[in-house]
């Protein structure tokens, strides 16, 4: 008892204050039943195509098992480059101005760590990825939500984020198309944001893993490409949703030199360099996953406007999301709160979906259901919420 009273002393106190995931925590207990239909974990059904995987192993058997440069392959770099430069309108050198991560958290994380003093206040939108707060929390800054809500489709406001502005304000840490609303931003809102980024001289970091998965025609605008914002922001996307590369673990960094330079050191001494075998992967996504990038993207369409119309029918009022692969109802007619909700349909319908307040204290009132799975196990999914709606009325 006194060695464990102990060791826990020795853990620093921003890490012990730190909760775990809200996902991971409900997922534990998912994993501990059958026939559970999960609409949970942000990640695509797809298997990596095949081309992709064929190019990782094509480089295990050519031996190309070493380190790469600590920045990536300059191979990928160049081609992460093209790649943003053709779809974002922006260009970079990839000499030093781009960097291959461990997927998009590491990016962020270094960002993170490069950018901020003690006490430097990061604003982000909430509801927003599990992970933002404590990576903020991790690198000594302080977090700062700013909400977003439903009746503004879930997009940032400049009038929302001028409310949280203080002299301490460094950081504005963007995710659109968001996780886990689907919220797109549109480009006047985008600029409005852009311009008080440069009044009050912040940086933004803007994380763009979903920024291929928009729909209905809808162009996706990147905060990097507006007028005097290239050289204060940090531009992060990766593999793993587009793609269907969770697992590889391959993201980037771009933005000015100096940053990435700063990014490229904490990475040098923690992590040397991305793994080989899924930088050469990632090589041939860029040069030739599109096709099967836009197949995936049209059954996601397919998918959400199956489960946001069911969604609706049975009265929980569901957004249409415009982007990444997530529907977030709102469950406040049920008269239970997200974490009742979620916890008791996995118990009497075995359907599992995550309680929006593990997104922050505005995603209180709402769910977040993935559809990234199979059209059938989506109609079933819905049947069940149904069956368990109407029990609640009874």
């Amino acid at each position: 008892m006194n060695v464990s009273k102990s060791a826990r002393n020795f853990v620093a106190s921003h890490i012990a204050s730190l909760p775990k995931s809200g996902i991971r925590e409900f997922f534990d207990i998912v994993n501990t039943m059958d026939d559970v239909i999960s609409l949970g974990v942000g990640e695509p059904d797809f298997t990596t195509p095949w081309n992709i995987r064929e190019a990782g192993t094509f480089s295990l058997e050519q031996g190309h098992t070493a380190y790469t440069s600590n920045l990536g392959m300059l191979s990928l770099r160049k081609e992460i480059c093209k790649y943003v430069a053709c779809n974002y309108g922006v260009k970079y050198n990839p000499n030093n101005e781009c960097i291959v991560t461990i997927g998009v958290s590491e990016a962020l994380d270094i960002a993170m760590r490069a950018l901020l003093n003690p006490g430097d206040e990061v604003i982000y939108t909430t509801p927003c990825f599990v992970s933002y707060p404590a990576e903020i929390t991790m690198a000594h800054g302080v977090p700062v939500p700013v909400p977003t809500y439903e009746k503004d489709n879930f997009t940032l406001t400049p009038e929302t984020l001028q409310q949280v502005l203080t002299p301490k304000s460094k950081v504005l840490l963007l995710n659109f198309p968001c996780n886990p609303t689907g919220a797109v931003m549109g480009l006047e809102n985008l600029k409005a944001v852009a311009e008080i980024a440069e009044k009050h001289d912040l940086i933004v970091i803007t994380d763009e893993i979903y920024s291929e998965l928009v729909y209905d025609g809808l162009e996706h605008h990147s905060i990097a490409a507006l007028d005097g914002m290239r050289d204060r922001t940090i531009f992060l996307h990766g593999f793993s949703k587009a793609f269907a590369m969770t697992g590889w673990r391959v993201g980037y960094a771009c933005g000015p030199a100096e940053i990435i330079d700063a990014m490229m050191k904490i990475h040098q001494y923690g992590i040397m360099s991305a793994n080989t075998t899924s930088q050469e992967a990632a090589l041939e996504a860029l040069q030739n996953g599109t096709s099967a990038m836009l197949k995936m993207r049209e059954s996601y369409r397919e998918r959400r406007n199956v489960m946001v119309k069911m969604l609706n029918d049975m009265g929980l009022k569901c957004v249409m999301p415009q982007g990444a692969f997530y529907a977030f109802p709102n469950i406040q007619s049920t008269g239970l709160d997200s974490k009742t909700f979620a916890r008791q349909l996995l118990e009497k319908e075995h359907v599992a979906v995550v309680p929006g307040v593990a997104f922050g204290e505005c995603g209180e009132g709402y769910v977040r259901c993935c559809y990234a799975t199979g059209i059938q196990d989506i109609i079933e999914a819905m049947k069940r919420i149904k069956h368990f709606v109407d029990g609640l009325k009874k």
